[in-house]
């Protein structure tokens, strides 16, 4: 099985042009989008919706992720196998959430020509570099024989959480339609909280750390492990963007109680 996750849209063929290369290479392929209406050029949206997405699907899947303003650049291709599967995309950080979620064990460079296509563009490495070593991957080609491994990659900082005496620090990964405010933060890091305080820009919230949304009065915060596993700031029925004017990108410091 092969995911895909762009920035691409759907009005123009750049999604049908990958999918006709890897289904060239693997005919009997089962290819599901996850999205690619990732806004252009966004990279920490396009890994938080991989990292939703990526725990759902059978051990072994290969996950292409194409969110590269740097193509043709002199960031590597890279392949990550982990403890669940293999990510295939460039180095930019885009894997790397999900990846780290899964455990990983080795990173190689795509750079064997012979899983590439014949004439590979400098604009447009989805198709020509990360299409047929997905399909390759697929079909049971050996990680190791599509480059060297690579020891340094880029680990970007939404996926890191700092870690100090008693506190977290942060950053805001996402914002959903409801206004709900997704950090970076993990439920293993949140173990046996009870309460938090939240700084944000010039905020500082006491808020208590739930289960659920309703637990707390109309329009009221509350803290809780969303439905990806990470930790939410949320207002019941309203939205906490809107309140406490944040954004994706923002760095945010939690102190457990």
């Amino acid at each position: 099985m092969i995911t895909l996750t762009t920035d691409f849209g759907q009005r123009d063929s750049y999604v049908a042009e990958m999918k006709g290369v890897i289904l060239t290479r693997n005919p009997n392929a089962t290819i599901i989008d996850i999205t690619h209406c990732v806004e252009k050029f966004d990279i920490r949206t396009a890994a938080f919706m991989l990292a939703s997405a990526a725990p759902y699907f059978p051990k072994g899947t290969v996950h292409l992720a194409v969110v590269d303003p740097g193509v043709g650049t002199e960031r590597h291709a890279i392949l990550v196998q982990t403890k669940q599967g293999f990510f295939v995309g460039p180095d930019n950080g885009v894997l790397m959430l999900s990846a780290k979620n899964q455990g990983i064990e080795h990173t190689y460079e795509l750079s064997n020509p012979k899983f590439m296509l014949p004439k590979v563009s400098a604009t447009f490495h989805g198709r020509d570099i990360f299409a047929p070593a997905a399909a390759y991957l697929d079909i049971g080609v050996k990680p190791a024989e599509f480059g060297p491994e690579v020891a340094d990659v880029v680990m970007p900082e939404f996926a890191r959480v700092k870690r100090g005496d008693g506190f977290l620090i942060g950053e805001i990964l996402h914002v959903d339609g409801f206004g709900n405010i997704i950090t970076n933060i993990s439920q293993k890091e949140m173990a046996q909280a009870k309460a938090v305080n939240i700084k944000l820009h010039n905020i500082s919230l006491n808020i208590a750390f739930g289960k659920t949304y309703a637990q707390t009065k109309s329009r009221e915060a509350i803290a809780l492990i969303g439905s990806h596993g990470f930790l939410e700031i949320a207002l019941n029925q309203a939205s906490a963007v809107e309140k406490f004017n944040a954004a994706a990108g923002e760095k945010i410091e939690v102190t457990l109680a």
